[in-house]
C-alpha cells in the first residue's frame, strides 16, 4: 500500500514543474537549479545583542531555518557578526541598506550572503569595492527590490508602484553585477499588494534565469500574515516560482519559518516533519477532534521526519483517509477507535486503554524511529 510520502503515489495534476533557475550557494546552502527550496527568516533581535541574536537564531535552527538574515545598520551590528557566526549552524545573509561599508565589513566578519541594492550603495568604485569583498570572502548577494523603496525616477516614470517599475529596477541591479563580472546572486521583488507581488515576480521570472527569493513583504500579523503569504507564495510556488522563500508576519520568526514549512507541505515541495491531516469536527465526531489536534500538533513538533497523519472524528472520512496517511486514526461508536498503519488497518483503542493523544505520538515517533534507520 502506497502513502501519501511514496513518490509513486503522486498524480500528473499534483506534479509542480519549477521554473529552471541557476544554482548559487548561500554559504553551504544551494538556491535554485534542482536544489529543495529553502525557508528563510530573520531576526528581530538588535544585532549588537549577539548573545540574544544567538539564541533566536538557534531557536529558528530547531524550527527548520535553512537561512537567516541579520540586519547591520552599524558598525557594531556588523561586528557583532563575527561571533555570531561561530555559535550557529545556518548560513547568515546580512541586511545592507545604502552604507557600502557595512557590507564589507559583514562580508570579513563572515557573512554568507549581503542583501543590498547595488544602485542604492552610491558611486561606481563603492560598488566594486562591495563586490571585491563579496568575491573575496565567497559571498552570494540578494538584489533585493521592494515596492515601498523604488528609484523616484522609476515613480515619476510609471507613476505608482507598479511590476513594471519593480521588473525594471531589479534589472538595473542585474546589470550593475553583471557588469562587474559577478553572477553569484539570487533577487527579490517584494510588496506588500499580493496582487503587485505575484505580477511582479511573474514577470521578472520570465526575463531571467537567476534564482528567486519569493515573499510577500509586510504580510501583518500571524493569522492574517499567513493567509496573504499563502495566497501570493503559493500562486508564484504552484507556477513553479521560487527558489527561497521567507514568510514576513508581525509574530516570532519561529513562526515564519513553520508557516513557510507548511506552506511547501501542502504543495508538495518539501516535506519536514508531520502533516497533520484533520477534520474540522461536528456533532458525528466521537472524540474531541480539535483539543486532540491542537496537543498532538504541540507534542509532535520535534518531529523532522516527514511524515502523515490523519485524525478524523467518525466513519464517513476516516478510513478513506487512512488510505493515504502513514497513521491514520478513526473515531468510532461505544469508545471504540480504529487505528491504520500505512493504509492498512491495524488496532483498536479502546476509551480508557491510553489516551488518544498519548497513543499516536508514540506512534508517530515508533514510526519515524523507523524511517530515520
Amino acid at each position: 500500500m502506497s502513502t501519501s510520502n511514496d513518490p509513486s503515489s503522486h498524480r500528473p495534476w499534483r506534479q509542480i514543474i519549477r521554473r529552471p533557475s541557476r544554482k548559487i550557494w548561500v554559504g553551504n546552502v544551494p538556491v535554485g537549479g534542482d536544489s529543495p527550496i529553502t525557508v528563510q527568516s530573520m531576526t528581530n533581535t538588535d544585532t549588537k545583542d549577539a548573545k540574544a541574536t544567538i539564541e533566536q537564531i538557534q531557536a529558528m535552527e530547531r524550527a527548520g531555518a535553512d537561512i537567516v538574515r541579520v540586519s547591520c545598520p552599524d558598525e557594531e551590528s556588523s561586528a557583532a557578526l563575527k561571533h555570531i557566526v561561530k555559535e550557529v549552524s545556518v548560513p547568515i545573509v546580512a541586511d545592507i541598506h545604502f552604507h557600502y561599508k557595512r557590507a564589507i565589513e559583514a562580508a570579513e566578519n563572515g557573512a554568507a550572503c549581503l542583501r543590498i541594492n547595488p544602485g542604492n550603495i552610491g558611486s561606481e568604485d563603492r560598488v566594486r569595492e562591495v563586490i571585491k569583498a563579496a568575491k573575496d570572502h565567497n559571498c552570494s548577494i540578494r538584489i533585493g527590490v521592494n515596492a515601498g523603496s523604488l528609484e523616484r525616477d522609476l515613480l515619476e516614470k510609471y507613476g505608482e508602484p507598479c511590476p513594471e517599475a519593480m521588473v525594471e529596477s531589479a534589472q538595473r541591479h542585474i546589470k550593475i553585477l553583471e557588469d562587474h563580472d559577478f553572477y553569484n546572486f539570487k533577487i527579490s521583488c517584494k510588496a506588500s499588494d499580493v496582487f503587485l507581488a505575484v505580477a511582479a515576480y511573474m514577470q521578472l521570472a520570465s526575463v531571467c534565469d537567476y534564482p528567486l527569493h519569493v515573499g510577500i513583504t509586510e504580510a501583518g500579523g500571524l493569522r492574517a500574515g499567513t493567509i496573504k503569504s499563502s495566497i501570493g507564495m503559493g500562486n508564484l510556488l504552484w507556477a513553479g516560482i521560487g527558489d527561497t522563500i521567507r514568510v514576513s508576519l508581525s509574530a516570532d520568526p519561529v513562526e515564519e519559518i513553520k508557516v513557510g514549512f507548511d506552506i511547501l507541505k501542502s504543495l508538495g515541495l518539501r516535506h519536514r516533519g508531520v502533516n497533520v491531516i484533520s477534520c474540522p469536527s461536528c456533532a458525528r465526531q466521537n472524540f474531541n477532534v480539535i483539543k486532540t489536534v491542537e496537543e498532538i500538533e504541540k507534542r509532535l513538533e520535534h518531529i523532522t521526519t516527514p511524515m502523515t497523519l490523519s485524525v478524523i472524528g467518525c466513519v464517513v472520512n476516516g478510513p478513506g483517509e487512512a488510505l493515504m496517511t502513514d497513521i491514520g486514526f478513526t473515531g468510532g461508536g461505544r469508545g471504540t477507535h480504529q487505528v491504520y498503519i500505512g493504509g492498512e488497518t491495524a488496532h483498536r483503542l479502546m476509551d480508557g486503554d491510553q489516551s488518544i493523544v498519548d497513543h499516536l505520538v508514540e506512534l508517530v515517533e515508533k514510526n519515524s524511529a523507523k524511517k530515520a534507520i
